[in-house]
């Protein structure tokens, strides 16, 4: 998770607190402090189109002043001498009052107005859990709500979820490699998290569960990649969910896990991953036993729990054709993860050969780009080409590539010609 830099947020802060105390002496903000102040503002502006700062305004629509108080309650929770500037122009102590933030935007009666207005309990501030208070009052203490902390300083609390593993979040949103179809589907998956609220709350649509995606396609064409950068875009932890850890031979004991599951993650900002959803949603054959009956109940109660669950969940299949169309029409979003074709492949291998090794004059990667591999197999590729060039102290050139490239084609098992390398097989030279 990235965290915001919060630097010349606090800069700034730290001058705005100087020029109340002086201005409170009756003494005049000085040429040299203005220029000062705009050239700290200016770093500011800069600082809030950077994520995660960006994408938090962007979900929540906050405009320039719920942006300030943001960060003038943030900014005693990252820099002790801000704390210890605030206690010494109010009585509140070391965190942001009404009355603080007030002086320190020199805010006239009009916006002063609107300060209020932003911090009723009902406005996004403090509705989404950025700002929290005990009540609303000119000299009560502000403080960082749960959410804030988690997406701009990167405090998320550690949550163990039973059956599930919380998996590490370092895919890019930007390094999504999908065509445009797939990529607007999960831009629209993301709508229905980051716009729940306005379309439950505010607009009052029938509330649902979810929202559940099903992400289908071969294996190695990005689907847990996706998974990654939709948490990451969030900013929520992923969870992937260990089906074998859930399921019990004994009756009523996967209900229990599975409740257990989902009673962990009720309320909390995670994404639940379950890979292979086909092994699970199959279609339903005859019930010949109280077993197979039971087998039925226990996907049921799952559906059931995943449908009422309030966060998202992704389930991926390698065979969406083995999937039972019962279930399919039950979530709000099917998504194809193609194959990837060529121009796909050619930005796949930019992406993903290691960004500061020593690259051969000759790397040709629309030559790389011919091989037909998926995401998955690129990225070991490139990996293992790196170790073979590290290992022998050389660069990383076209005869490692494909040696690497061979190597991830013959994983299956069979032999492969290297002809399947097409115009890669003249870099094997002697091996056999």
């Amino acid at each position: 998770m990235s965290v915001a830099n919060l630097e010349p947020e606090r800069q700034r802060l730290g001058l705005l607190g100087q020029l109340v105390a002086e201005r409170r002496a009756g003494r005049e903000v000085s040429d040299a402090q203005r220029r000062r102040l705009a050239a700290l503002q200016a770093r500011v502006r800069r600082g809030r189109q950077r994520s995660p700062w960006r994408e938090l305004v962007e979900e929540h629509a906050l405009d320039d002043l719920e942006q300030d108080i943001l960060a003038c309650v943030l900014a005693p929770e990252t820099d002790a001498g801000i704390g210890m500037l605030y206690h010494s122009l109010q009585p509140a102590g070391a965190f942001a009052s009404p009355a603080l933030i007030r002086d320190l935007l020199f805010l006239d009666d009009h916006e002063g107005e609107g300060l209020q207005q932003r911090l009723a309990e009902q406005a996004p501030l403090r509705r989404r859990d950025l700002v929290s208070c005990e009540r609303l009052d000119a000299y009560q203490p502000l403080r960082a709500g749960a959410s804030a902390l988690a997406r701009l300083m990167g405090r998320g609390e550690a949550v163990t979820l039973p059956g599930a593993l919380a998996l590490p979040v370092e895919a890019e949103w930007e390094t999504l490699v999908l065509p445009v179809h797939a990529r607007r589907r999960i831009e629209t998956f993301l709508l229905w998290v980051t716009q729940a609220e306005r379309v439950y709350g505010d607009w009052g649509a029938r509330a649902m569960g979810g929202p559940v995606a099903l992400f289908a396609g071969p294996p190695g064409t990005g689907k847990t990649f996706a998974a990654e950068a939709i948490a990451r875009r969030l900013g929520w932890p992923l969870y992937r969910v260990d089906l074998g850890l859930l399921v019990s031979k004994y009756i009523g004991e996967t209900e229990k896990n599975l409740n257990r599951l989902f009673d962990a993650a009720a309320g909390r900002r995670a994404v639940l991953l379950f890979d292979e959803a086909d092994s699970l949603f199959g279609r339903r054959g005859e019930v010949s036993d109280a077993r197979d009956r039971y087998a039925n109940m226990e996907v049921s109660h799952l559906l059931a729990r995943i449908e009422r669950h309030r966060g998202p969940c992704i389930l991926t299949t390698n065979q969406r054709q083995h999937l039972d169309p019962a279930f399919i029409r039950r979530f709000q979003t099917v998504i194809e993860f193609p194959r990837p074709d060529r121009a796909a492949r050619r930005r796949l291998w930019r992406g993903l050969l290691p960004p500061r090794a020593p690259l051969a004059s000759d790397l040709d990667v629309d030559r790389l780009a011919e091989v037909g591999l998926t995401g998955g197999q690129i990225r070991n590729a490139a990996t293992h080409a790196a170790f073979l060039a590290a290992g022998r102290d050389g660069e990383l050139d076209m005869p490692a590539l494909a040696e690497a490239i061979w190597h991830e084609l013959g994983k299956d098992g069979r032999d492969t010609p290297r002809e399947a390398l097409g115009p890669l097989q003249a870099f094997l030279g002697e091996m056999p």
